[in-house]
């Protein structure tokens, strides 16, 4: 894999690096180009001849793949390029940001904003907490005010319980059923009719 950027230039610039690169320059004719960062490694020159134009490095919206080929037939990958040195005119302001807002084609434009989610809104006080508890786990310790937490949680849940139980319902005791067999509860047995007497006989 190579190491590839973006060099965006002002209309000018352009048609002295064309007559640079092009294969009708003779060597006399040849002009040095130089490109030099400060410091902090986004702001710098573009120098070109004896003219210094300022430049910036920006990062690009989205990662933009680069190919090349020898016979116009098949593609091979060379980089991916995810940054982009913009050289301006002397006296155009900076960019105050270090991503460039739109990409390199027309449906790319205003990327950013269009095409990609928003970024969650985070509490950093809720982010510096929760960095803070794993950085706790990992070196043995345990998470800050866990048992806190569970104080917490048992008184919560303690009124919750004592309602359950003063809710339900007391049972109600069900009469004893009678025993099978005894269905004259007197002890006294009744009187047999003729009839019975007869059939009985039979």
């Amino acid at each position: 894999m190579e190491e590839q950027f973006i060099l965006r230039v002002p209309p000018s610039v352009s048609e002295r690096i064309d007559r640079l690169l092009s294969e009708e320059a003779s060597t006399s004719d040849e002009i040095p180009l130089d490109l030099c960062f400060s410091e902090d490694g986004r702001s710098g020159t573009f120098m070109i001849g004896n003219e210094e134009f300022p430049a910036s490095l920006l990062d690009l919206p989205a990662v933009v793949e680069s190919f090349k080929t020898y016979d116009d037939c098949a593609l091979v990958k060379t980089a991916d390029i995810g940054q982009m040195i913009i050289v301006r005119e002397p006296g155009d302001p900076a960019p105050n940001t270090v991503e460039y807002r739109h990409g390199l084609t027309p449906p790319m434009k205003d990327a950013r904003k269009r095409r990609f989610r928003r970024e969650p809104d985070l509490n950093p006080e809720l982010v510096q907490r929760v960095e803070r508890d794993l950085l706790n786990i990992l070196s043995g310790g345990t998470v800050e005010n866990v048992n806190e937490q569970e104080e917490v949680a048992v008184n919560e849940n303690a009124p919750n319980e004592n309602k359950i139980v003063s809710s339900s319902p007391t049972p109600v005791e069900k009469p004893e059923a009678p025993e099978t067999g005894t269905s004259n509860p007197t002890g006294v047995e009744p009187e047999r009719s003729e009839s019975e007497d007869s059939d009985d006989s039979m």
